[in-house]
């Protein structure tokens, strides 16, 4: 069977909404060691990548383009994908950035959860954090109205 970019990114958006309860950031905005101390970036299969943060990936997705997993440690749940190609990556981010959330994004690899998750697992991983797109009204007081959310035209 073969799973097309559309078809994983959506799963990934899903698995994402699941993990993170499509919340908002809860975390603090002060400095933790996480932030302070970023290794560079590392590199390897799924497996090694969850073992660098001792974690036991759930497959969810085992493709030529992608393979995903969920995994569980002491920093919490998340996501963790890896890339056959950098231009799948940037495509897969693409897609599931739409979605919301915190993406940790290493070479060929993407973590995805809670800011606070993503903020510790750099601390073990490197890599950048990237936020996706909010779907959240915040104070505005517009109650996320489709009309006038960001990104739609009324």
């Amino acid at each position: 069977m073969r799973w097309t970019r559309e078809k994983l990114a959506a799963g990934a958006a899903v698995a994402l909404l699941v993990l993170t309860g499509c919340g908002g950031s809860g975390g603090s905005s002060g400095s933790s060691d996480a932030q302070d101390k970023v290794p560079a970036t590392a590199t390897g299969s799924l497996e090694d990548l969850a073992a660098d943060v001792k974690c036991k990936p759930s497959i969810q997705t085992d493709a030529d383009e992608i393979r995903q997993g969920v995994c569980k440690n002491t920093d919490g749940q998340f996501i963790l994908a890896t890339f056959a190609t950098d231009r799948g990556q940037r495509e897969w981010l693409n897609g599931a950035k739409d979605y919301g959330g915190f993406y940790l994004v290493g070479a060929k690899w993407v973590a995805v959860g809670e800011q606070k998750t993503v903020t510790a697992l750099r601390g073990r991983l490197g890599g950048t954090i990237e936020e996706g797109a909010s779907h959240h009204s915040g104070g505005s007081g517009e109650g996320g109205h489709e009309a006038t959310h960001s990104g739609h035209t009324g």
